[in-house]
């Protein structure tokens, strides 16, 4: 049962106690390259995804963690203040509610590295128009949010455009 405060000016007041997480908050990383190809690793569960991952409960803004999440994942390093957060999708997963933020990088060159072999077993740099079956659902809707033209199947999920939020707060 709550445990519920009172204030003598404005009442009762909310729970004192925080809120049971209900949500699990993430972000996929487009990386762009010169020639408009995006990065894509191979999960040794067979799918294609966009280097990304969670976003630690620690203040980490979403676009540290896709700096964060494309070093560690790829070694490739950017700063945060080119990170361009365009989207937010949700949908619920397990009885879980899944919040990934779309986040875009453009890079005129970088070669990835195999910087998690437990994961990935290879990274490679492929046209939009190309894109290989099967994608992770969340990297098919961040990239069907990016470019909607790009007719990708995937399950459905609430979309919020986010623009002009270059810092990812």
């Amino acid at each position: 049962m709550p445990t519920e405060t009172t204030d003598a000016l404005t009442g009762p007041a909310r729970n004192t106690r925080p809120p049971t997480a209900q949500a699990a908050l993430g972000v996929g990383v487009i990386v762009e390259d010169g020639q408009g190809r995006v990065l894509l690793g191979r999960h040794h569960s067979g799918t294609w995804e966009l280097p990304g991952g969670k976003v630690d409960p620690t203040h980490e803004s979403v676009a540290a963690a896709a700096v964060r999440e494309l070093r560690e994942e790829t070694g490739l390093a950017v700063d945060a203040g080119a990170v361009e957060v365009f989207a937010m999708l949700h949908d619920v997963i397990g009885g879980i509610n899944r919040i990934s933020m779309g986040a875009l990088v453009r890079l005129d060159s970088g070669v990835p590295e195999i910087t998690e072999p437990h994961l990935i077993s290879a990274w490679r740099w492929t046209a939009p128009e190309e894109l290989p079956a099967p994608l992770f659902t969340p990297s098919a809707q961040i990239l069907a949010a990016w470019r909607p033209d790009l007719a990708l199947d995937h399950p459905p999920a609430h979309l919020l455009r986010i623009a002009g939020d270059r810092d990812g707060n």
